[in-house]
Order: structure tokens, then sequence, then C-alpha cells
């Protein structure tokens, strides 16, 4: 069950003291602990942006997560860390070690939540542990993604995981309708979607111009862009198909790829091998100079709940080219060109029409900003996890648990 979300270089901000909370705050003297499995993109990114408004309402903060999560995303400038080493994969005796030490860093928390189904696995295990010998503890779990797709014993195995999580949960968070659907399906008691909103990127600090020098297109050639982690879920070989039909036009577009991830080594050799007009940038701190500079961005997931990279493109203004799969239609509605999943004839054609159709893409752009002007905010987020929490937890003084 490996995290399957975009990946960009998250900002590093310089250490903050959690913001004190005052005494009326709806979670003072409440202790939360904040759980997550390995990530190097959305679910980290979606947990570090809450934090100080949950330190805010006056909760007393601890992340559970692997080490390599503080050292990326830097909770501990925001909350009190405790390394647990959930990894992304299934991995029965590791999650056993993984369930011992998340119970010993629960002890003394009023409620836990748990973001992925990975974490959502062990936490379940640990409360249901730690219930045995104190009163049970609330368990929230956010989805944010669903299961991969596979066959045979392991998705057996991998639906009972996620059967046996969400019917654990006090509360499902579901960052998609589809999400939230199969929770219910599968038996979860109360089930609500929790729209994840993509923190606002650093200012750009560069021009236009200077990213496309770089990248080599100084001759005007077309920009195409896309964001997201190198993993089979995230469509790139679609995408690479796609370039493949237009790389021997005159002056064919440059498809940028940000993000790293398990399949670099092996996209990059197919694009060296067939020569396609795509460059593999890595991991990248500069999305929002990279998404000014691109004449369109592409989306190519076999699946996504509520896309960053998507909420991104709508706020910059630059037209979508995205799957139609998943919640990507829910959230993007009429905002952006919608295309099959796993279709690279369709992928191409939307790409060369809307390069092609200057009044169109300024048409997207348009209504790209006036969608993402009614997304919530991560302040509106922030607000409705404050207020599951108080519901489970009761208001402060009450002794309620």
């Amino acid at each position: 069950m490996a995290e399957q979300v975009p990946l960009r270089a998250p900002s590093q901000a310089p250490p903050q003291a959690p913001p004190q909370a005052p005494p009326q705050a709806p979670l003072v003297e409440r202790r939360v602990a904040e759980v997550l499995a390995t990530s190097t993109g959305g679910v980290g990114t979606h947990l570090r942006s809450v934090l100080p408004a949950l330190a805010g309402a006056g909760a007393a903060v601890t992340v559970c997560g692997p080490a390599a999560t503080d050292a990326l995303f830097g909770f501990s400038a925001a909350a009190a860390f405790t390394p647990v080493e959930i990894s992304a994969g299934l991995d029965p005796l590791a999650d056993v070690r993984a369930g011992i030490a998340l119970r010993r860093a629960l002890a003394g928390a009023d409620l836990v939540h748990a973001h992925g189904l990975r974490a959502g696995l062990v936490a379940a295990a640990a409360v249901r542990a730690a219930g045995r010998r104190a009163p049970r503890r609330p368990l929230v779990v956010t989805l944010h993604n669903a299961l991969p797709e596979r066959s045979g014993p392991l998705r057996r195995v991998l639906a009972q995981a996620e059967r046996s999580t969400v019917r654990a949960a006090d509360v499902v968070l579901a960052a998609s309708g589809d999400l939230a659907a199969n929770a219910r399906r599968l038996g979860a008691r109360d089930v609500r979607v929790a729209p994840v909103a993509a923190p606002a990127l650093p200012p750009a600090r560069r021009g236009r111009d200077d990213v496309r020098a770089e990248l080599g297109l100084a001759d005007g050639r077309p920009l195409v862009l896309a964001v997201g982690r190198l993993h089979p879920q995230k469509g790139y070989d679609v995408l690479l198909d796609a370039a493949a039909t237009w790389a021997t036009a005159p002056r064919p577009p440059l498809v940028a790829i940000a993000g790293d991830g398990p399949l670099a080594a092996g996209l990059s050799a197919r694009v060296a091998a067939e020569r396609l007009p795509v460059a593999l940038l890595g991991r990248r701190g500069d999305v929002a100079e990279l998404l000014a500079a691109a004449d369109l961005v592409v989306l190519p997931s076999r699946w996504e709940a509520r896309s960053l990279t998507a909420q991104e493109a709508l706020r910059a203004g630059t037209p979508l080219v995205a799957s139609r799969a998943g919640g990507l239609p829910e959230l993007l509605g009429d905002a952006a060109e919608l295309v099959p999943p796993g279709d690279a004839t369709a992928l191409a054609a939307a790409v060369t029409a809307l390069l092609a159709d200057p009044s169109r893409a300024a048409a997207l752009a348009t209504a790209g900003r006036q969608r993402a002007a009614g997304w919530p905010d991560e302040a509106a987020t922030a607000r409705q996890l404050v207020a599951v929490y108080r519901e489970l937890l009761g208001p402060p003084g009450s002794g309620r648990r």
C-alpha cells in the first residue's frame, strides 16, 4: 500500500513555537496523537499544514511516524515527534514492531488520528491492544488513497486490512467521494468527506522566461508540465506513450516531470532509448515557478483523490489535462480537460488540441481560478479536524474520553 500522492520538495520554514491557546480553546488540555506511515508527498504535506491550527486550538499534539518524515516535513518544529517506523508496504513483522512502539507512544493520548490506510492499520491494532487495560480512546482514520491495483492472495489480504481498519475507526474522513462510498460499503460506522487542501506554494522568485531558458525552451517551444511521485499509479508510462506521438514533430512540446520515486531509472532509460522530448527534473522546490512557465499541466494518473498538483495548477491559472479517474471529476468539474485513464491516444490528442487553441486554454485558465476559489483552504480543513476531535472528546473540562 505505497503512498500514491504528488511529490514536491516541501518548503523548509524556520522552526517556530506552536501558538499558545486561549483558555476557551476547544481542545485545551486534550492530548492528540497524529500517526502516519512512510510519506514523501501529500500525506506528510497535509499533516504538517494542520499542526499549527491544532496547537492553536489548545491540543497537545504528538506526531508518530518514521524518523525520515520528520526530517523531510519538520513535524517537530510544530509538535512533539516520536519515531515509529511504519512502512509504506505491508510487512507483518514490521507491523508488529511498529504496533508495539506505537502503543507505547500513545500512552496518555486522548485521541488518535491515523493518516492513510497503512497508518490506520497499525494504529487500530495499537488502540485495540491499549484498550484492554484502559478506557478506549477515539480513533479517526483519514483515507487519502485507494488500494493499488493487485490480484490474487495479496489483493485479498489488502482488502481485509482495509475493511478491518475502517470498521475500527470511530470516524473515517475521506479525501474524495469515491473513497467515502467505498468505506461505507466496507462497513465503516461514520464516514465523512474531508477535502484535503493543497498548502499555498512559496511565491515564485524567477520569471517565466528564466525558467523556460533553464529548460532549453528559449525558442518558444511549448512546455507541458507534470508534477508527482514517479510511481505506477501516476501513469507516467502513458504520458511517455503520448510524448512519443509528437516526438518527430518539427517543434515538439517538452514534457517536464518534477518528482522522484521508484520508477526514476526506468523512465530515464526509456526517455534516452526512444529519444523522447521529456525532461526528468527530479524533486523540485520551485513548483510555483514551473507552473507559471508551463503552457499546460498534465495529470495522467490511473487514480487520484484530491490531487495537490491539480489544485496547484488551477490556482495558478495553468490549463490542466487530467484523467477522468477517482475524485478528479468531482474536484475539477468542467475546469479541466478530462481524458480516460490509461489512454495515451486520448491524452496526446487533448494536449495537442489545447496547445493549438489559445482561446480554449485561456478559458480553462479562467475557469480553473474560479473553481479553485470555491475550494476549502488549509484553515477550513483544520477547522473541520478540530470540530471532529471536539465532537469525539467533548468540550474542555467535560472529562469525556
